[in-house]
């Protein structure tokens, strides 16, 4: 067994020991085919205010721009699927919204994975991300065999659907990279004829501005008029295109605890929600991704699920 293969089934091993449920390899190099598809999305305005989007063009595409001499990146997805579900009577938050901030919680791990490969193989220069820096998680996802792009634009398996999450190591450590996987997505539409708000203008193409995730989470202005009517009672986030989705049938429990939602989230009726003040909104959603929208974004949000 070569090197590069040892190191790579070591990682794999202990990826598995830490939870994730996925791991898989790709050679740390320009993304020549996601390069003109994000430049198009850009220059169509399809990020909406996310002016962050446009920083930083070269780094999404490049590893070794944020890694020098980096050989490899190692992608991980993390399933999130609950097995709870909010009171039906409640304005709905997205399922990855349910337990803990999956930034603490998917750092963690790869901060664990970090020592155990300086331990085992040696100093390997890299770092970790966790949706917090300029890489295009899902082209790596996908690129490392871990499933394809869905018309929804999330990454999808045959096995587990697409509720998970997904991080990085990109290591100057050559690794043994994996094939890419095909997609499986065939004729069905199910994904674009459910969105609400026709955010998915094309197969694989997303218009941020008319996605309610995008509406209710990253908009600091207020939620424009247009969309009254239309939000389908999501008060953070949206899971319609993935709660549609056929390979969704195949979505099995969360085994991660820290995902675990708190009883008190799940019993929470209409008017807990719309009546929530200030302490039991910090108490609630202490270490939650709740937290970006701060309490003032969340009653923008349920006050525009009245009108």
């Amino acid at each position: 067994m070569s090197p590069a293969e040892k190191h790579t089934q070591l990682i794999k091993n202990r990826a598995s020991e830490l939870g994730f449920t996925s791991c898989g390899v790709s050679k740390a190099e320009f993304l020549e085919e996601e390069a003109p598809r994000l430049e198009q999305w850009l220059r169509e305005g399809n990020h909406g205010t996310m002016q962050w989007m446009e920083n930083h063009f070269d780094k999404r595409l490049d590893p070794t721009k944020l890694v020098p001499g980096a050989k490899s990146v190692v992608s991980f997805t993390l399933n999130y699927y609950p097995e709870e579900k909010q009171n039906p009577e409640a304005p709905k938050i997205s399922k990855y919204a349910y337990g803990e901030d999956y930034h603490f919680v998917i750092k963690d791990k790869l901060k664990d994975l970090m020592h155990f490969i300086s331990e085992e193989i040696g100093e390997v220069d890299g770092r970790a991300f966790v949706d917090s820096a300029p890489v295009l998680d899902r082209a790596w996802a996908a690129k490392s065999g871990l499933g394809w792009i869905g018309k929804h634009s999330l990454l999808l398996t045959k096995k587990e659907g697409s509720f998970f999450f997904i991080g990085e190591l990109i290591l100057d450590l050559e690794l043994v990279p994996d094939a890419p996987t095909t997609d499986h997505c065939g004729s069905c539409t199910a994904c674009i004829d459910a969105c609400p708000t026709d955010a998915i203008i094309q197969p694989y193409v997303v218009d941020s501005n008319k996605c309610i995730s995008y509406l209710t989470i990253e908009l600091r202005d207020a939620i424009p008029e247009t969309f009254s009517g239309q939000m389908e009672d999501w008060a953070f986030g949206c899971d319609i295109c993935q709660d549609v989705c056929p390979w969704n049938r195949f979505s099995k429990p969360t085994r991660e605890s820290r995902f675990t939602p708190k009883s008190e989230l799940l019993e929470m009726n209409r008017s807990d929600w719309m009546e929530i003040t200030e302490d039991v909104f910090r108490e609630l959603f202490r270490r939650s991704a709740v937290k970006r929208t701060k309490l003032e974004g969340l009653k923008r949000n349920l006050d525009f699920l009245q009108k």
